[in-house]
């Protein structure tokens, strides 16, 4: 029964994923001048923005790790990165990077650290569910300043984004709890004399030329770039081509009623599609409805957009961790999780940022008079969608003892 199961599932999904490529191959020939003008987009995007600010990190990163430096980083990391977070220290070289570089740097530094040995399996799969974040770069420039035209609005949207980071960091601790033995603490004397040691070790092991790992670097890091730069331009095609056929504004009516029992503006529905899909344009349609929507919603959905990377990024982790034995679908789960975290600790933060942004109305929407009620939808909506991954994930749990059984 269970095999005739797995069987029917994975025939729905051929026979889904053939129709949809069918489906946009026919749309690409019937619309060209549309996909080239958003593969043109795309393009820009990538080669003005993505390219140069993501190629220095992603060489450097390279090198840092063939000289061993996140031996030494993973020395002085691990007596609070395996405690809290329950990763190795050289999780928080992946850490820090992936915060400062942005998406989807820590994917593919994870990747990294496992085909290194690193880390296992599972530890992996916690450090790239909130090793994924959106880069400083992209929130106070290209969100703040580019979208919203206001730097202030660049200081809450990254103090939401990374606080609900470090608070998916900790509840995913409890995946997969594996037994693992915990390295004995050192004394702090000795464990700068142990990281240097470690950086040495590891460096000798490597091996390689400076020239050669410089080469190999460079080549690493422009292979990655040029899929990225596929990924943007096939899903700026993908929405652009949406929008005009109508597929978005169909996707939008579903997210209608939504939006009703939050007491939102129908406005926002459209946004909310295009966010789903890629982050960046998601929040410039949202930066767009100024004169229907408060500065307050609007941050709040791209809060969300920020969580939840966009499925641009989640098909740029998922191609980098098909490379390793890390599955994807804690990062996906991981995802739901800060996104949701995100959209309300933006209505619990504007308070100790609001004297310096704009000054608007303290409704939810403009138009709109205030009710508390609407807190109470709000915790409505969080309660059910929360339930629903706990039974979603409990199902899971019985259906896998119940193959294991079977076996």
């Amino acid at each position: 029964m269970a095999m005739f199961s797995h069987r029917l599932q994975s025939q729905s999904k051929t026979l889904f994923l053939g129709m949809f490529a069918l489906l946009f191959a026919v749309t690409l020939v019937f619309y060209p001048e549309i996909a080239f003008k958003a593969s043109l987009r795309g393009l820009k995007i990538w080669w003005d923005v993505v390219f140069p600010a993501m190629l220095p990190f992603f060489i450097t990163a390279e090198l840092m790790m063939g000289f061993g430096v996140v031996h030494l980083l993973g020395v002085f990391f691990e007596p609070f990165m395996r405690p809290l977070f329950r990763v190795p220290g050289s999780g928080g070289f992946v850490m820090a990077v992936a915060l400062i570089s942005g998406n989807p740097m820590g994917a593919k530094l994870t990747t990294r650290l496992r085909e290194q040995n690193l880390i296992t399996k599972e530890e992996g799969e916690r450090l790239v569910s909130f090793a994924c974040t959106a880069g400083p770069l992209f929130i106070f420039g290209a969100i703040a300043i580019g979208f919203f035209e206001n730097p202030s609005v660049g200081m809450i949207l990254a103090v939401v984004h990374y606080v609900s980071c470090f608070i998916v960091a900790f509840l995913m601790r409890f995946h997969a709890r594996e037994k693992r033995l915990t390295p004995s603490a050192n004394h702090g004397g000795k464990r700068f004399i142990r990281a240097f040691s470690a950086m040495h070790h590891a460096r000798i092991a490597d091996g390689r030329p400076i020239g050669q790992m410089l080469g190999e670097a460079v080549t690493s890091a422009v292979q990655t770039l040029l899929m990225i730069g596929g990924f943007v331009i096939i899903f700026s095609v993908l929405i652009h081509v949406f929008t005009y056929v109508g597929i978005t504004a169909l996707l939008a009516s579903i997210l209608q009623p939504i939006l009703q029992l939050l007491h939102l503006s129908d406005i926002i529905s459209i946004p909310l599609v295009a966010g789903i899909l890629e982050m960046t344009i998601g929040s410039q349609m949202i930066s767009e409805y100024t004169s229907n929507v408060s500065l307050l919603v609007q941050l709040a959905f791209v809060s969300l957009f920020l969580g939840w990377n966009g499925l641009s990024i989640h098909a740029q982790v998922a191609s980098v961790l098909s490379k390793s034995d890390i599955r994807y679908r804690p990062y996906f789960f991981a995802r739901i999780l800060h996104a949701i975290l995100a959209f309300f600790l933006t209505f619990i933060f504007w308070k100790l940022f609001q004297p310096s942004l704009q000054p608007i109305a303290p409704a939810w929407t403009t138009g709109i008079t205030h009710n508390p009620m609407h807190w109470w939808s709000y915790l409505q909506v969080f309660s059910l969608v929360a339930l629903s991954l706990w039974l979603f994930y409990l199902l899971k749990r019985i259906q896998k003892q119940q193959d294991n059984f079977l076996v």
